[in-house]
């Protein structure tokens, strides 16, 4: 019984923590941010018609250079559409106290 005051005591602690920091954002800003880094359908049907190219292609003909510079641009797509298309990043502290939280509940 003590654990379990001593881990929910914790948690509270280490959630309040961070609530305690945040500032308030301005909310032009982030509504400016959004807008820019946010990639239109148009260009994300783009970059997606060049995966599939590049994936379709024969490339035992190319040389070491060639090669490479497409891992690059794949590379720099995959960031460019994750950055853009709107994933959720959970560490894994945080997904370690979500489930603590789920089980005590």
């Amino acid at each position: 019984m003590k654990k379990i005051i001593f881990f929910v005591s914790l948690m509270l602690v280490s959630l309040s923590v961070s609530t305690v920091f945040a500032s308030k954002p301005d909310p032009s800003a982030i509504t400016t941010i959004k807008k820019e880094n946010k990639l239109s359908e148009e260009e994300m049907n783009r970059l997606k018609n060049r995966v599939e190219e590049i994936r379709d292609m024969d490339k035992t003909n190319l040389t070491v250079k060639e090669k490479r510079e497409l891992r690059k641009e794949l590379k720099s797509i995959s960031k460019t559409m994750r950055r853009d298309g709107g994933y959720v990043y959970i560490g894994g502290t945080t997904l370690l106290l979500i489930i603590l939280i789920i089980i005590l509940i």
